[in-house]
């Protein structure tokens, strides 16, 4: 405790470092600030109880929801949040894959490369919001949330810019935090939209416990999610290091040259380099069957007497959590081929001069890398596969669905890498200017750190 203090302490002496996150709360205010003011013409009390009665609470309005931090169900100015902007991003990563052009802004054109880049990518979201705000107003449509006295083109047009807006707002205040702030400011808007959710959860498995005379059981859930967290921090910050050598270096001039020995550095290779795409990929083909049954339907009704999308809708059902977990396992290794291009790799080292001890340089090297990524994708792919499933075994527990989503999933990877780049951040500053890090021993590592070795450079 008196370390903590002291930690605090150093923060607040520190009067960059201190402004940044006082920017940053106050970006974040803003942002939930947002997520209560209602769209004109809309009747949100008709939208929280459709919410409330739909058939399963893990489908894509409730995921969407999760990450707006309840805005989408409150029909706010913010009920699209910053999604649009990820879907965007998400876009263009892919055709920098696939297409030379994005390929070459990407690898090849730095700095300019990457501004253009950028543009693109608020163009698209424009582009995306406008499509997801007018199927946002068909579904308010559907469920009878309008204000009968407002005329629909007006309400048509006035809240398609109106969520626009907000959506540009929000990237905008995600692009302010990241620079003037602490953290990616992006990724902080998710994490403080599903984190706005856990006292709400908190507080009801409490009472629910409380109620049935099961308070142990309350404790044992909290050490239990003490547990998976530190777990996902360790695979989250997992890196396999493999060895490697630059050539010797003369040192000196003339005669009095002499061979330097070879420095040694390590490339890191993490453990789960998808991050948590694998999750959003799998969970959107999940959505898939149930949804379209939906919107083919008009109703729930054939969802229901149908027992394959009756399991597929259910996410506490056996179907459903193996489909699950396999997707995400296949997604892993499909996501970390696309992220880890082990021919760049070997053609970095052969710039640097430098080489693997016992690999011969070139394709030798690529192939080693590439089977050791191979390997240690194993793991990761089945702890991502677990920890995407673990909500269903906390529901299957008994506990209430709010809470059981802070088990695993999107949420738990999320909220845990978000926290792990901020804190690196404020570590970084504390280290500059002399004082102690966070952590006893070692430093915090992020999703994004720029660890030593080659991988940073990339």
């Amino acid at each position: 405790m008196k370390r903590l203090i002291t930690t605090l302490k150093n923060i607040w002496k520190i009067k960059e470092l201190r402004n940044r996150i006082l920017f940053t709360l106050g970006m974040l205010m803003v942002f939930r600030f947002g997520s209560y003011v209602v769209l004109p013409g809309v009747i949100p009390s008709i939208l929280q109880s459709a919410s409330q009665n739909r058939s399963s609470p893990n489908d894509l309005l409730g995921l969407i929801n999760v990450f707006t931090g309840g805005a989408f169900n409150n029909a706010a100015i913010f009920a699209l949040g910053i999604m649009p902007y990820i879907t965007a991003s998400i876009i263009i990563q892919l055709l920098g894959f696939a297409v030379p052009y994005f390929q070459r802004l990407q690898q090849k054109e730095g700095e300019s490369g990457r501004r253009k880049l950028n543009q693109i990518t608020r163009l698209l979201t424009v582009f995306i919001t406008l499509v997801q705000g007018g199927g946002y107003l068909t579904y308010i449509s559907t469920m009878g949330a309008i204000d009968p006295s407002i005329p629909r083109s007006i309400f048509w047009i006035s809240n398609i810019i109106i969520l626009s807006t907000g959506t540009v707002f929000a990237m905008w205040l995600g692009e302010r935090i990241t620079d003037k702030g602490i953290g990616n400011g992006v990724s902080l808007l998710i994490m403080v939209g599903i984190i706005a959710q856990l006292p709400q959860a908190l507080i009801a498995e409490f009472l629910l416990r409380l109620n049935s005379g099961g308070v142990l059981v309350f404790v044992i859930e909290l050490l239990v999610l003490f547990v998976i967290v530190a777990a996902t921090i360790v695979i989250v910050q997992g890196v396999r290091k493999i060895p490697m050598q630059f050539a010797k270096r003369m040192v000196g001039r003339g005669d009095a040259a002499m061979p330097a020995a070879g420095v040694r550095d390590y490339i890191p290779l993490k453990v789960n380099a998808a991050g948590v795409m694998p999750i959003i990929f799998a969970q959107a083909l999940m959505f898939l069957p149930a949804t379209a049954a939906q919107f083919l339907a008009g109703n729930n009704s054939d969802v229901a007497a149908n027992p394959v999308l009756r399991a597929l809708n259910d996410f506490t059902s056996a179907p459903y959590n193996i489909i699950y977990f396999v997707l995400v396992v296949l997604f892993t290794y499909i996501y970390t081929a696309l992220m880890v291009n082990p021919q760049q790799y070997a053609e970095y080292l052969k710039r640097q001069n430098a080489f693997i001890p016992g690999i011969k340089p070139g394709k030798p090297t690529a192939d080693f890398i590439d089977a050791v990524t191979t390997r240690i994708t194993l793991p990761g792919s089945i702890f991502l596969g677990f920890i995407a499933i673990l909500p269903a075994f906390a529901a299957a527990f008994g506990v209430n669905i709010a809470f059981a989503m802070f088990f695993g999933g999107t949420s738990l990877l999320i909220l845990v890498g978000v926290v792990l780049d901020t804190l690196q951040q404020i570590e970084s500053h504390l280290l500059m200017r002399r004082y102690e890090g966070l952590v006893k021993s070692g430093r915090i590592q992020g999703r994004g750190s720029r660890v030593q070795g080659i991988g940073a450079n990339m």
